[in-house]
This record gives structure tokens, sequence and C-alpha cells, in this order.
């Protein structure tokens, strides 16, 4: 897929001019930017599973379930980050208004042929975990699996860190990778897209380094030949 969507960076932090730095949709002007806006990370999880239909221009609504570990939490030290209150504990939190909420709403615009982003409703949950995202998306399609299965293929021809797989996957296939991996289901109209991905790695720190190799005009996969914790 090529990296020529509208660019819809924002003029931040007084004249300096930033660029969303997610690389499997602003590759091009990554590349030629002097600073990058780094995405969230369930942000990045969701986009990448809806960005293949989104930019087939699908607006069928998309419900959103997805959980994270414990580094997800932030920086700030907070009553459910301890690990006493996570072990053998989950809980739903911020539901329907995530900040990361307006962030993929705009992306799916910069995708959208339209222009025009689905309705997005998203239930985030914190996990018994450390490190990982596992997202759920799900929506009506009339497509048929294989027609998805190949939108999703396609878009993601050239992204270096995104696989399309068949297989059901799980959050250590990418714990401690810059890996995103996207499996595809399908029962009548229902369509369910499930992503991964590290949120300390590909959602955060090891997408930042993918888009400074950009910026520097090196590999992308630079530094980022990492191991799974299963592979």
């Amino acid at each position: 897929m090529s990296n020529d969507f509208r660019s819809k960076s924002k003029n931040i932090c007084g004249k300096r001019h930033f660029v969303y730095g997610l690389p499997e949709i602003n590759k091009g002007i990554i590349e030629s930017a002097q600073n990058i806006a780094n995405p969230g990370c369930f942000a990045t999880a969701i986009q990448l599973a809806m960005f293949p239909l989104v930019a087939n221009d699908h607006n069928e609504d998309f419900y959103v379930t997805g959980i994270t570990g414990s580094t997800g939490a932030g920086q700030s030290l907070s009553p459910t980050s301890h690990f006493s209150w996570r072990t053998n504990n989950i809980q739903a939190y911020k539901t329907l208004t995530h900040q990361h909420i307006d962030e993929i709403l705009e992306s799916c615009q910069q995708v959208s042929p339209d222009g025009e982003s689905p309705n997005f409703h998203f239930v985030p949950w914190r996990g018994d975990f450390a490190k990982g995202i596992f997202v759920s998306a799900q929506t009506k399609s009339k497509l048929t699996l294989e027609d998805i299965k190949d939108l999703y293929n396609t878009f993601y021809t050239n992204a270096a860190f995104v696989t399309v797989t068949d297989q059901p996957i799980h959050l250590k296939q990418v714990v401690n990778t810059n890996k995103c991996l996207i499996q595809v289901e399908k029962s009548g109209d229902q369509v369910v897209i499930h992503s991964v991905i590290d949120n300390l790695v590909k959602g955060a720190s090891g997408q930042a380094v993918q888009n400074m190799n950009l910026m520097f005009g090196l590999d992308e996969k630079t530094g980022l030949h990492l191991k799974a914790s299963a592979f």
C-alpha cells in the first residue's frame, strides 16, 4: 500500500509542525519530517486493525474492546497499576471515553476515501499481565472473509512490522518486539479483526525508533530485529 494518504499532521507546540508518526500510513511524510508526534499504544493497535476496511470506504460502526497490561497505565503511580491489585483481576475503565478515541477518528478520516470516519465505540480493559495489548474490533460487512483478508494483505504489503495471519494470535507472539499481528474472522455479516502489539515497543519506544530510522534515511528495521517472548 502506498503511503500517500492526506497528511493530517498538526501544528502544535508553537510554530513547530508535527507529523503523526504512524509509518503504515505516513511513511513518506515521516521521511522528510522535523518533528514527530508518536502515536498512542491503544491507538496504534486499533488503527492497524481498522485501516484496511476504512480505506475501502467501509462506513459501518466499529465496536472495539481492548485489554492492556500494567505497563500501559502511564508514568504516575495509581492503585490500579500495582501488581497486588492486578493479580487475578480485570477491570473496564474509561468506557467509551478513552483519550485515544479522537486520535483514532482523525487518522480514520485521513485514510477514508470520503474523509469521514465511521462511528467508533471503544471499551478498554486493565489486564493481569505486564506488557502487551490485545484488541478485537467488530463490525458488519457484506464482503466475504477471503475478500477482507485480501484487503488486509494488500494494505500491509509494504508494512515492515505488520503481519496478517490466518492462525489465532496471542500476546507472547509480539511482546518484546515492534511487530503487530492481525487476524480476521467472520460469522454471517459480522467481522472481527484481532490485533496484538507490545504497548511499550510498537506502542511506544519501538515505534519512535522506527520513525527515527525513517527520518535519518536508515532501514526502518534498524535496531528493531527483536525476538518475541514466544517464537
